[in-house]
């Protein structure tokens, strides 16, 4: 009969009498202790011989375990494996006993769902394709657009009409919370791959880890013996090649490019910064645009926009900006090569707090506030009749067939108020270097170029262009996401480079007078080979001295 202890609370020691089966190996009993109404279960892990000769008992083993007033404390299996519950904690309420086993491990499911790779590039397809979506339809319109463009009689697939674009919200795809979800459940992904898998990889590789066996070296990736060499000397080799190197007793570990180790972590990083700053975008932004003509002025945040729930507005927002003047530039063949416009802007005080001329690609920021110069438009005709005025001739654009041509038009009355028909001069441009006139039968009449002073007459009225009068299309935006955006881009370069940097672990052992060297690289394996016998061949070879019963042949010098 054997005997095993078990500690319980008040420091009483219970006996647990059992007869072991012989022929049994690592048998496990399941056993229920119950005392005063109170339960606890447990498991007995029995490790046996066998014994030789002996044939099976048919007797079941028993388990007793004598009353007790006290309370049985958790049973936790012991380094030897002989008693406890596989590590689990058993804790008590009012109704009994609990094992919160499988709450511990609900965590780590998630976490191995979370971090597996096909999920992780099902993710990426899809925040792909959400995005190419995007792309394909037109964002930010009105519900009558989608309406027209995506109707439910003829949609477009044969299902996709306009009830998915809007319930979806893929009218403002980047901000929708289809497209958001997506990129979170990326991100946990991100998150979940790099807790489980990439900082257990730097614990292990940063750990310093000595061989003592010689047979466990030629077992690596490349290994070789020095017949007659000093692990010490090939320490130095190894340092001065940039290793990082310890030694213990005859034992020697070396390794260097820990930084590649370190890079997925940092490109998973740059990954989530680079969503994080996308989304905060998305969601934190003002955008707006307007066509001002010169001469005129706005108040920023009347332009502004919320695109999210995030978007809060600052100080600036109560900035006032005014065109002080709208200017364009213009090939030889005459097409408009490039519009420029200058800006001034007011704080509440009236007082000026900076001034500048935008044009395309040279934006100008202000309290975290961006204007963009984007498109240009005129928006009226100074004209003289007969030495009057000048009159202000409103500009309407008009539509043309096909192409990204512009023109405007405008109309001067020339004909009596009270007549049904009203007849005038019409006048036509397509930017502000001429006008083309015609009279009130429609015929061609001339050309003139603004501010020029040179008249013509038309039906018997004496019509100057005394000036063109430009609008500047503004596009303004306050992005909280762009910093995060270009600090992601940023490190992902740079960790995308670190990563190329080959991790790579040596392994040396004095085994007398020869040493024992092995080793592995994460990257370039072909040449690593090269590599190590280059480092050997400069270890220097160890000579034996020379006997003293050899005579000194120097001696008679």
């Amino acid at each position: 009969m054997e005997t095993l202890k078990m500690s319980l609370v008040q420091n009483q020691i219970l006996p647990l009498h059992f007869k072991p089966y012989p022929l049994i190996h690592n048998s496990r009993i399941l056993g229920v202790y119950s005392n005063k109404g109170r339960t606890f279960s447990f498991t007995l892990t029995c490790k046996l011989n066998t014994v030789k000769g002996n044939k099976p008992s048919k007797e079941k083993s028993r388990i007793s375990v004598p009353g007790s007033d006290g309370v049985a404390p958790p049973v936790v299996e012991s380094e030897e494996g002989s008693v406890g519950n596989g590590g689990r904690k058993v804790e008590e309420t009012k109704n009994g006993v609990v094992g919160f086993g499988l709450l511990k491990k609900l965590p780590r499911k998630v976490l191995r769902i979370l971090s597996n790779l096909p999920l992780a590039i099902a993710e990426m397809f899809a925040v792909a394709a959400l995005m190419a979506l995007g792309t394909f339809i037109d964002q930010g319109e009105a519900p009558d657009y989608y309406f027209q463009k995506f109707p439910e009689d003829h949609p477009p697939l044969g299902f996709f009409s306009w009830r998915w674009v809007l319930t979806l919200g893929f009218d403002h795809m980047f901000s929708s919370p289809v497209f958001l979800g997506t990129l979170a459940l990326l991100g946990a992904s991100l998150i979940a791959c790099t807790y489980t898998t990439q900082i257990p990889l730097v614990k292990v590789a940063r750990r310093w880890s000595f061989l003592q066996s010689a047979e466990t070296i030629r077992k690596q990736e490349y290994a070789d013996t020095l017949p007659r060499a000093s692990v010490k000397d090939l320490g130095v080799i190894l340092m001065g090649d940039g290793y990082e190197v310890f030694s213990k007793g005859p034992a020697l570990y070396a390794f260097k490019g820990l930084a590649g180790r370190f890079a997925p972590i940092g490109v998973h990083i740059s990954l989530l910064l680079i969503m994080s700053g996308g989304t905060l975008s998305a969601v934190g932004s003002f955008r707006g645009a307007v066509t001002v003509p010169q001469g005129l002025n706005f108040v920023a945040g009347d332009v502004l926009a919320p695109s999210g729930f995030l978007s809060t507005p600052s100080d600036a927002f109560s900035t006032e900006i005014h065109v002080n003047r709208f200017s364009m530039d213009y090939y030889d063949s005459g097409e408009v090569s490039q519009f420029h416009t200058d800006l001034s802007l007011f704080d509440l005080n009236g007082k000026e707090v900076m001034r500048k001329t935008i044009s395309v690609n040279d934006p100008l920021r202000y309290g975290g506030i961006t204007i963009y110069q984007t498109d240009w438009s005129i928006s009226a005709l100074q004209v003289l009749k007969d030495d009057e005025g000048p009159f202000n001739l409103a500009m309407a654009p008009l539509q043309l067939n096909g192409g990204d041509k512009k023109l405007f038009g405008t109309f001067l009355p020339v004909a009596d108020d009270n007549s049904p028909n009203v007849k005038g001069i019409s006048m036509l441009a397509r930017d502000l270097q001429s006008v083309i006139l015609y009279d009130k039968e429609g015929k061609f009449a001339g050309v003139r170029r603004p501010n020029s002073n040179l008249p013509i007459e038309i039906d018997g009225i004496k019509i100057v262009i005394a000036d063109a009068i430009g609008s500047s299309g503004l596009d303004l935006k306050t992005d909280p996401g762009v910093p995060v955006v270009y600090a992601g881009f940023g490190a992902l370069m740079l960790t995308t480079c670190i990563s190329y940097l080959s991790h790579t672990q040596l392994w040396a052992l004095q085994d007398g007078t020869s040493v024992v060297v092995g080793g592995k690289t994460n990257r370039a394996k072909g040449e690593f080979p090269d590599t190590m016998n280059r480092l050997l061949d400069q270890v220097p070879e160890l000579v034996e001295s020379s006997s003293p019963e050899e005579p000194n042949i120097l001696s008679g010098l």
